[in-house]
């Protein structure tokens, strides 16, 4: 009884490392030869998608502001023309994507190549809604590097050829989590482009041009 006992836990432990270490080797390895370092590296795309992070008191997050100025690094160097924020806006006072646009703007982007995508309440959605919603078919993503495979093959998979650019501007101090928090993440990501396939939030088609 002891050594089946001993296997169960053996086979539950491979499963719970294993399985989440496969799905994070996947995403990659679909990803690596998909990321450019440098923005004149980065092929011309008409829009790039920036990921909503952490806002406080009306201010980003570390972590948001790279976001932003690494596309805007983009949007100077030419590789893209419109910027689309995308991020959490479901409580009236917490709002990604408003503090996305005006930090683009303080940062010199013009209103018109801005989009605000107010429904980005995780990584699926966003890239859904990027194709729904925006009418979208391939992107420059900006996210740090821990999350950016992830965003590509979610993007992917959901029918947005997508490339990306890091936006790693600085040490974090939370990293650590970051990383290790995204093998729970790949997990689900795994679970809503394969066996769910929930339906986020959507509404009349906004394409951009």
């Amino acid at each position: 009884m002891r050594a089946v006992i001993r296997r169960v836990i053996l086979l539950v432990a491979v499963l719970l490392i294993g399985v989440p270490l496969l799905a994070r080797g996947l995403t990659m390895a679909f990803a690596r030869s998909r990321i450019y370092v440098a923005p004149e590296a980065v092929p011309h795309h008409r829009v790039a998608i920036v990921f909503g992070a952490g806002v406080r008191d009306g201010r980003p997050s570390a972590v948001l502001y790279d976001r932003v100025a690494s596309a805007v690094a983009l949007y100077r160097a030419g590789a893209v023309d419109k910027l689309l924020m995308s991020g959490d806006n479901r409580f009236v006072n917490y709002n990604e994507p408003g503090v996305m646009r005006q930090t683009a703007l303080r940062l010199g982007v013009p209103d018109d190549d801005i989009v605000l995508d107010y429904a980005g309440r995780s990584t699926y959605d966003t890239c859904y809604r990027a194709r729904e919603i925006f009418g979208l078919h391939d992107v420059v993503l900006v996210t740090q590097a821990y999350h950016l495979d992830r965003a590509i093959f979610t993007c992917s998979a959901l029918g947005v050829v997508a490339v990306g650019y890091p936006a790693d501007r600085r040490p974090y101090a939370a990293m650590s989590w970051f990383q290790l928090r995204e093998f729970g993440a790949t997990l689900k990501a795994f679970w809503d482009l394969f066996i769910v396939r929930p339906l986020p939030v959507l509404g009349a088609p906004l394409p951009i041009v």
